[in-house]
């Protein structure tokens, strides 16, 4: 099974769908109520709701998640019977797989209860129709390649008492991100020498992004959040909750980080952690979301939508 725990959650929708083809006789045993074991459609809702419920029980690799919806709909023609089955969760994976199992059990279930009726039926056109919530609803960047700056505060670092970690995970998956790192610096917990390199990075090196690593705890030299405030021009408090909230549901230290957020003109700063697990956590946190920021500086639309599969 694959590890999604880095995984953050989001509002997952699939849609699938199934079609039975049988003989116009048959389909006019279901529209006037003459099926000896009941009514197949009523019989089949249930069993696909039931079925996308159990889906990680019959799919080996399937993670078993929180079911919120299964909706079962139904499209009679002259010698069909077309299925789709909607499912929604919020989770750190999809339910494209919940969609498909609903859709192909309420085929099967229809089936099994023509059967005697009709010996020509064909289940035909299991297909994911639609889904909508996954990484790569989030992850559209802009056209051109964003640049960034890494900063790291740590007197310890400064003074190679302690090797950086911190920072080269950070270099590491801004790269894997397609970023360019256009800065890499080490700078001792000194307010002034924060601000100045904050500033210089905005200003003359104009970055789209810098990230800090250190100096977010409570000891009297941890004043990264408190520079990053005089330097930032608007706050975004968002990230910080977001990644708080991720992070607490983690480590119950994560509460405690101070970490600050914000735009100077078009360039974004973030505070991470100065520990290694906590930036990792929180890159992973940030991502793909974060790339949203930078078309929203851009002045570009908000607009998203299902992804469509032929």
């Amino acid at each position: 099974m694959r590890d999604i725990s880095n995984k953050a959650t989001s509002a997952r929708v699939a849609t699938a769908s199934a079609r039975l083809a049988l003989r116009p006789e048959t389909l006019s045993a279901v529209r006037e109520g003459r099926v000896p074991k009941g009514n197949p459609l009523e019989v089949a809702k249930v069993a696909a709701v039931q079925a996308a419920k159990q889906t990680s029980s019959l799919i080996p690799y399937c993670h078993p998640l929180p079911v919120d919806f299964v909706g079962v709909e139904y499209e009679l023609s002259e010698a069909a019977i077309e299925v789709t089955v909607t499912v929604k969760a919020i989770y750190a994976t999809g339910v494209e797989m919940e969609a498909l199992c609903g859709a192909s059990t309420a085929a099967l279930t229809l089936y099994d209860m023509l059967k005697m009726l009709d010996d020509s039926m064909e289940i035909r056109n299991v297909r994911l129709v639609a889904k909508k919530g996954g990484k790569s609803d989030f992850s559209k960047r802009p056209a051109r390649k964003l640049s960034a700056a890494v900063l790291v505060v740590s007197d310890a670092v400064t003074n190679g008492k302690k090797d950086d970690r911190a920072g080269r995970t950070v270099r590491q998956r801004l790269e894997s991100e397609g970023i360019e790192i256009i800065e890499y610096r080490i700078v001792p917990e000194e307010h002034g020498t924060v601000v100045d390199s904050l500033t210089e990075f905005a200003d003359r090196v104009g970055v789209d992004l810098v990230i800090t690593t250190g100096g977010t705890s409570f000891s009297a030299n941890d004043i990264t959040p408190e520079a990053t405030a005089e330097v930032i021009q608007r706050e975004i408090p968002g990230i910080g909750e977001a990644l708080r909230a991720y992070g607490q549901k983690r480590t119950p230290l994560a509460m405690l980080a101070r970490g600050k957020s914000g735009v100077r003109g078009k360039t974004v700063i973030v505070n991470l952690p100065g520990s290694s697990r906590g930036a990792a956590e929180s890159l992973d946190a940030l991502f793909p979301g974060l790339l949203h920021s930078f078309r929203m500086l851009r002045g570009d639309s908000h607009a998203g939508g299902y992804k469509e599969k032929d």
